[in-house]
């Protein structure tokens, strides 16, 4: 009976390490970005995301690699989150969080500018760290709120845009860039970047499908509207736009211990015991649908934590999917693998994206017809 038994748990033990075997990926689709960077010590992923994701869109309508400048958002963002965080008496959100479309608002309203003219460090820094920055802010805007002086003094949006200054730069009005002479205007235009053609999708059953909501999360402080469909149109979507040509910027979750940077995959198993070995080996999916999703919604088991930038797909050995999905935690290998890459099964998509912001022509035409795009 023991040498029955012990024959069994080798047999266990080899059927777990065969189901161990490394992940072999094999590129399916892989669409041009720039470089990985990092965001260093800021909150500000929804800028590195979305810059990123405007990088490539640059490449795809013009052929010309421009490393953006991030902080050129953030420094015309900060305002009006203060500004909405005081004039609603503090009973808003202010925080370093944002989303996609908080970037294509900045474009639309103050242009795009390179890295090179505008990067949020001075001389003596090398990495972004907003944690003193935020602190000040915060501190300034309570007093604000709290209004000790029983009056709100009319100076208060100056000494923010003060204080942004000093830790960020003050703006550009004009710059040199390859020899031309451009202003933040007149370098969108040669960019062919035209704000109004992204779009924002999500899937939700607690709006009606095929109309457009404000998505009820965090982060969205600007109340931005997002079209709701079903999910797997959501996810034809996603991959209409990269079988065409289109990068998709993401907002996920990334809370999840099947959320890995430094294994470089993000996976929901069939099994939950499997979680931690699926980090390095393949195993099977768990299937995803609409009540599931919704239910981790709801029960803030999905949350708002990230975005990022997805740029193509792979399979593994055994043809499961995968998104190939640009992170900005940067290149170190012993905390990034794939450098920098993540690599979300679709399960993992299905599940934990919470919208994507896309080129209209980038969606599927019966879903636009839909959507009156």
């Amino acid at each position: 009976m023991k040498n029955i038994l012990y024959c069994l748990f080798l047999f266990g033990m080899s059927a777990t390490l065969l189901a161990q075997e490394p992940y072999q990926f094999t590129t399916v689709i892989d669409l041009e970005a720039t470089p990985v960077i990092s965001q260093g010590r800021t909150g500000t992923c929804w800028s590195f995301s979305s810059t990123s994701f405007l990088e490539s869109e640059i490449l795809r309508l013009t052929g010309k690699q421009i490393d953006l400048s991030e902080m050129y958002t953030v420094r015309h963002t900060y305002p009006k989150k203060a500004e909405n965080y005081v004039m609603r008496q503090g009973k808003a959100q202010f925080s370093e969080g944002g989303l996609a479309h908080d970037v294509l608002r900045s474009v639309a309203e103050n242009g795009l500018v390179p890295q090179s003219v505008y990067s949020g460090l001075d001389a003596s820094e090398n990495a972004h760290n907003h944690a003193e920055l935020v602190a000040v802010l915060e501190a300034m805007l309570s007093t604000y709120v709290e209004n000790p002086g029983r009056s709100l003094s009319p100076k208060w949006r100056q000494a923010v845009a003060g204080v942004l200054d000093v830790y960020l730069g003050a703006p550009v009005d004009s710059f040199s860039y390859e020899g031309q002479q451009y202003t933040p205007q007149s370098f969108l235009a040669m960019t062919k970047i035209v704000p109004s053609d992204y779009v924002s999708i999500t899937s939700f059953t607690h709006a009606p499908f095929y109309d457009e909501f404000i998505l009820n999360i965090p982060d969205n402080w600007s109340n931005g509207r997002f079209y709701n469909v079903p999910l797997d149109t959501f996810i034809a979507s996603i991959d209409n736009a990269l079988e065409n040509g289109f990068t998709v910027e993401l907002d996920c979750d990334v809370s999840e211990r099947t959320f890995s940077s430094k294994d470089g995959v993000a996976v929901i198993p069939e099994n939950e015991a499997d979680n931690i070995l699926a980090l390095q080996g393949a195993f099977p999916q768990k299937t995803i649908t609409q009540a599931f999703r919704q239910q981790e919604f709801e029960r803030y088991a999905t949350t708002d934590d990230h975005l990022m930038h997805i740029t193509g797909v792979l399979r593994d050995q055994k043809g499961t999917k995968y998104y190939k999905v640009k992170n900005s935690w940067g290149t170190d290998a012993t905390r990034n693998a794939n450098g920098g890459y993540v690599y979300f099964s679709e399960a993992y998509m299905k599940l934990k994206a919470i919208s994507i912001t896309v080129h209209q022509d980038a969606i599927p035409k019966q879903t636009a017809r839909k959507l009156n795009l």
